[in-house]
């Protein structure tokens, strides 16, 4: 039975197996290629892999971005950094004042934070972006950029500034809008959805992002995502707006003194109101790194947190991916607890201090 199988799967011809495997994704393919020889040789193909790569980030069919892909080590590679999501379990359980402490080196913040020559191995220009949107499974926006805006001037402001990067340019009349034909529920009144929450379930569940980062220089990729929002919730202000969260945690051991930081991905729908539908706009994409007490990281810092990240550990299993965010909340969660609970004790000491020193000085007087 075995032979009759071997002969026939060797007398088929090498085309047809071809075209099997390209139509196949990534995962799967991977899987076929240990099924036998001829798999495995074929599976090798760039053209299979391209073609995987496709199918998950739109953006990787644009020309500049397949030279990009080849320098760096071909699509297959490409798939097998990229398809993996980051993940970092390595936290510090430390304690509020510990977490001040800086390494000797460093003598004080202003050490740390401060003017001094940046690491010339590390360029903004050396940096791409790849990113894509997708609902229920369909591309609804992608773009590449190439460097980091508005970071022109080697020492200039860049480095010592809140690091972000708004993906959208406005100028250029981004428009991304998502409508009943994408797949979104028909609203009829706001207030109700206000109160079902349909339209917010919906995008929870459909929307997917991938914010790839490519350092042309080191020739590593890796996915900063999540792929499926960490949260999502209603902005306050105007409740018309939805604010998406995605991101990874990421290593920053010797970079900086919390040693961990989260790679924060925001996405913001505006409900757009029309007398024939109900429509969501796109009006916010925006990468920026924060430490444990939610302080934004500066330039210089976050691309040697980024160059680290190239090279953390990763995993295609989700929940894993989850996990690693949720106990970085924890944690996080904890520090703040732990620093509102000093506060509060050096509060009392200073009102049990002035209550002393005022019965003292009372007492001296009368």
């Amino acid at each position: 039975m075995s032979l009759a199988q071997s002969d026939g799967t060797t007398s088929l011809s090498s085309d047809i197996f071809y075209d099997i495997l390209r139509r196949l994704d990534g995962t799967t393919l991977a899987s076929a290629a240990c099924a036998c020889a001829a798999f495995k040789s074929i599976s090798k193909e760039e053209n299979i892999w391209e073609s995987a790569c496709y199918s998950v980030w739109p953006s990787t069919k644009n020309e500049e971005v397949k030279a990009l892909i080849l320098s760096v080590g071909g699509f297959r590679k490409f798939y097998s950094d990229c398809f993996p999501l980051i993940v970092n379990k390595e936290l510090p359980m430390i304690q509020f004042d510990s977490y001040l402490e800086y390494p000797e080196e460093w003598e004080d913040e202003e050490d740390y934070y401060g003017d001094f020559a940046v690491d010339e191995s590390i360029s903004p220009s050396d940096f791409v972006s790849m990113v894509d949107i997708l609902y229920k499974d369909k591309p609804i926006y992608s773009k590449v950029l190439w460097g980091i805006l508005d970071s022109d001037g080697f020492n200039g402001w860049f480095y010592n500034c809140p690091f972000r990067v708004d993906l959208l340019d406005y100028s250029n009349s981004d428009e991304i809008m998502l409508s009943v034909a994408d797949g979104l529920p028909p609203i009829t009144s706001i207030d109700r959805e206000r109160k079902e929450g349909k339209l917010w379930k919906e995008l929870r569940d459909g929307i997917r992002l991938s914010w790839i980062i490519v350092n042309k220089k080191v020739k590593q990729a890796a996915n900063l995502a999540s792929w499926s929002p960490l949260g999502v919730q209603r902005h306050w202000p105007t409740e018309n707006d939805f604010l998406i969260r995605f991101g990874s945690i990421l290593p920053a051991k010797g970079i900086l003194p919390c040693r961990v930081v989260e790679c924060a991905l925001v996405m913001k729908f505006q409900i757009i109101n029309s007398e024939s539908q109900t429509s969501l706009k796109l009006t916010e994409l925006s990468m920026q790194l924060e430490d444990m007490e939610g302080s934004h990281v500066n330039g210089r810092n976050s691309l040697l947190v980024l160059k680290e990240a190239l090279s953390c550990r990763r995993s295609k299993n989700y929940s894993e991916v989850l996990e690693s965010c949720n106990l970085y909340s924890k944690v996080q969660t904890e520090l703040k607890e732990e620093k509102m609970r000093n506060e509060s004790r050096i509060d009392r000491v200073c009102i049990l201090s002035g209550i002393a020193a005022f019965i003292t000085f009372c007492y001296y007087i009368l």
